[in-house]
């Protein structure tokens, strides 16, 4: 069986040696001379075959993780990261992206953010195997080139980034289940906060039952169907209303100072949505050639993957124009039925998409605390994750309540994390790593992105904390919105 594998890894390498359209096109894209430079390594890559987790030692492959690796298709990576683009955060879109910018204004940062993200992602991808050996975290990434310190600051900056990411998944679940109960009953009695800690409960039982990434295999084809269903309905809703609405209002909402703060906010919500901050993690789960696989996963996403995601963003703002809701749905009119499907679609997809986020912190946990004896679904490690898992989820309930303005996390999150670790750090570890190989005009172009996003990102953490400061006045804490 092992001989087998290594043969199949072979033919895969001999296949990656092989010219195609994307490799001779990628070179240019990222400004290679050479399609890899490969760095003196950290550690010496190991050398024995593959082993029953299914880790490509011969690539030195890192195996110090209870989960596993080098088992995906490149099209299973790819609903992965469809998946995450396609979440029912794209309900929210149309309010936080195409109000605050406008039609001219959002539809081109829709479109640029597409391509500054894809580019950034690309350069993160060729990364991967730098030093010969497979980097299956951020941080390893990261520590491998610059040291111990870079190493734990993007461990920070990661967390966070995905903690944030959580809280606003856990958000627009409670979101989903208050708007399927005031279709019902609009009495007040269940709150906004008593929504999000019952959609914490259901995110942590999914939790519980998912051991790693890798094991959602049928549970992405399932969200890729809810999410069909949300945005089915919403994109027809929206059509229904606009063709029978009378003239709307496109106008940018807000004083001076206020636009300024929420075109700022708006573009940091634009890179949010198109990146995860963990496509080293991603990555390490795809099958050999890893950066031939991943670089279709990519294309994948921003493209088909795109479209469902424009669809209902600009019928959305064209529907209800300057008014339009936080959520879309909350905008949309038609049959209870109908709205309650969409809501409870929205709901699930949105507990499988927060296992997607939370897996590196998943990951980390189990490779750190778990015993490492017995398969994932003995008792002990079932009730490891019960308790570890557990408490994890239970602070991203408590804050997203507490501080329930998904918008405005959105916002926050682009700034603390999104900038620095999917634009800054992934142009400078490409610049420095391929250093030797770039001219002088290819090194001053990535020095702009890294100085341009991280200028930027200052700027969108002052306009995110801004929000949430209104916001915070405006309403309250554990505020029902």
């Amino acid at each position: 069986m092992d001989m087998h594998r290594k043969k199949l890894e072979e033919v895969g390498e001999a296949e990656d040696q092989r010219p195609s359209p994307s490799s001779l096109i990628w070179p240019l894209l990222l400004g290679e001379r050479d399609r890899c430079q490969v760095m003196p390594a950290m550690e010496e890559p190991t050398t024995a075959s593959v082993d029953e987790r299914g880790s490509n030692k011969d690539q030195g492959v890192s195996d110090d993780t209870a989960h596993q690796i080098s088992t995906d298709p490149w099209y299973q990576v790819a609903f992965v990261l469809t998946t995450g683009v396609n979440s029912a955060y794209v309900l929210g879109y149309s309010g936080s992206v195409m109000v605050p910018l406008g039609w001219v204004g959002g539809t081109v940062g829709l479109v640029l953010a597409a391509a500054i993200s894809m580019y950034a992602n690309a350069l993160l991808a060729r990364l991967h195997e730098t030093g010969g050996k497979r980097h299956i975290r951020y941080r390893d990434l990261a520590g491998h080139i610059y040291g111990k310190k870079a190493y734990a600051l993007t461990w920070t900056l990661q967390y966070v980034n995905l903690f944030m990411i959580n809280t606003g998944f856990i958000i627009l679940a409670g979101q989903a289940l208050k708007a399927v109960y005031v279709l019902y009953r609009d009495d007040g009695i269940l709150k906004l906060p008593y929504c999000i800690a019952i959609a914490g409960f259901v995110c942590a039982i999914f939790a519980f039952g998912i051991p790693y990434l890798s094991a959602l295999r049928i549970w992405l084809g399932v969200s890729t169907v809810l999410s069909l269903i949300y945005i089915i309905v919403a994109f027809v809703l929206s059509l229904h209303d606009g063709v029978n609405a009378p003239q709307r209002d496109y106008s940018i909402p807000g004083d001076h100072t206020s636009k300024i703060f929420s075109t700022i906010g708006a573009a940091a919500t634009l890179v949010f949505a198109y990146n995860t901050g963990m496509l080293p993690e991603i990555q390490a789960t795809i099958l050999p050639p890893v950066v031939k696989n991943m670089e279709k996963a990519l294309w994948f996403q921003f493209t088909v993957g795109l479209l469902p995601m424009y669809a209902v963003t600009f019928i959305g703002y064209w529907a209800y124009g300057s008014s339009t809701s936080a959520y879309l749905l909350n905008s949309a009119n038609g049959p209870v039925w109908v709205k309650t499907l969409a809501n409870v679609s929205a709901f699930f997809q949105t507990v499988v998409s927060l296992h997607i986020f939370a897996s590196p912190m998943y990951e980390y946990l189990d490779t750190r605390f778990g015993s490492g004896v017995g398969g994932p679904f003995a008792f002990h490690n079932i009730l490891f994750r019960v308790i570890v898992r557990g408490g994890y989820l239970t602070v991203n309930t408590f804050v997203a309540a507490f501080l329930p303005f998904l918008g405005d996390f959105m916002s926050l999150t682009g700034a603390i994390s999104t900038f620095p670790l999917t634009f800054v750090l992934a142009n400078h570890m490409y610049l420095k790593v391929k250093q030797n190989k770039l001219s002088t005009v290819q090194k001053g172009w990535h020095w702009l992105n890294v100085l341009g996003f991280g200028a930027f990102a200052v700027l969108a953490f002052i306009a995110g904390v801004r929000l949430i400061m209104v916001d915070s006045q405006t309403y309250h804490f554990f505020a029902d919105l």
